[in-house]
């Protein structure tokens, strides 16, 4: 599709006329009228704010002209898992996994292989085909060609690390110790909870990364631990299979 179909479209979709999209992007009715008959093209400051009105890449404004790659982990990007940076625009390099919120999630290759695993698995790869197609991948994209530059001197790992503490010591019953914390993004560990008054309820934001981990009872039992945390809360539950039946254990502030 045509950049000028797709402003068209997003355009209409959001319900706004020509003089009102005119006003939240700083140009003329006549400015977004050429978009739409294909006369011209917007600049790229007004593509930064397209973007964030409309939700979705400049990749996807211009019709999806380049096959974008997460540059930290090699996943195909689609608009509902592109990262965000810390003033809520989307930044097309990476997944939500990979950069959350201005922070860059992996700083150790290794670890972030053994996390894509068990997902490639599912997907038609045997573990070790895994392992070796990521160990081939990874150093070729510009994160890992970048990573001293882009690191942040150990400061990321270094809340996690606290955070561990943290949750570690709560002393959870049955709860093994947390050896790590992964990048999960909300919409995939968002779960339902029944409080005692019946009422459903969800504590976490969908397009939110949260660090969190799966954890198996030290009880033997068909139930697992989940934990999720981040610079406000931890929060720990246990869930059946495929987060089934979840029971929260404890939300805590920090």
């Amino acid at each position: 599709m045509d950049t000028k179909d797709i402003l068209y479209k997003l355009r209409i979709k959001k319900g706004l006329s020509q003089d009102e999209l005119a006003k939240i992007v700083y140009v003329t009715r006549q400015a977004v009228s050429r978009w739409e008959t294909g006369e011209t093209m917007p600049g790229r400051e007004t593509l930064l704010l397209l973007s964030k009105l409309y939700n979705v890449s400049i990749n996807t404004l211009l019709g999806s002209p380049q096959k974008l790659i997460c540059q930290c982990c090699g996943m195909p990007l689609e608009d509902d898992i592109i990262s965000r940076n810390k003033d809520g625009s989307l930044n097309e390099e990476y997944c939500k996994w990979c950069y959350a919120d201005g922070t860059y999630t992996y700083n150790d290759m290794d670890n972030l292989i053994e996390v894509c695993i068990p997902h490639m698995v599912k997907e038609g790869f045997d573990e070790e085909q895994a392992r070796e197609y990521m160990k081939e991948k990874l150093p070729k994209l510009n994160y890992w060609k970048k990573y001293e530059e882009l690191s942040d001197d150990g400061q990321f790992e270094e809340f996690k690390r606290i955070l561990i503490d943290e949750i570690n010591a709560l002393n959870i019953e049955g709860m093994p110790k947390v050896e790590k914390l992964n990048a999960l993004v909300g919409s995939y560990v968002n779960l339902e909870y029944r409080l005692p008054n019946g009422q459903m309820v969800k504590f976490l934001d969908d397009n939110t990364t949260y660090l969190g981990n799966e954890l198996e009872s030290l009880f033997g039992s068909e139930r697992c631990f989940g934990v999720l945390a981040n610079m406000d809360f931890i929060l720990v539950c246990t869930y059946e299979k495929d987060g089934y039946n979840p029971e929260l254990v404890i939300y805590k502030k920090r």
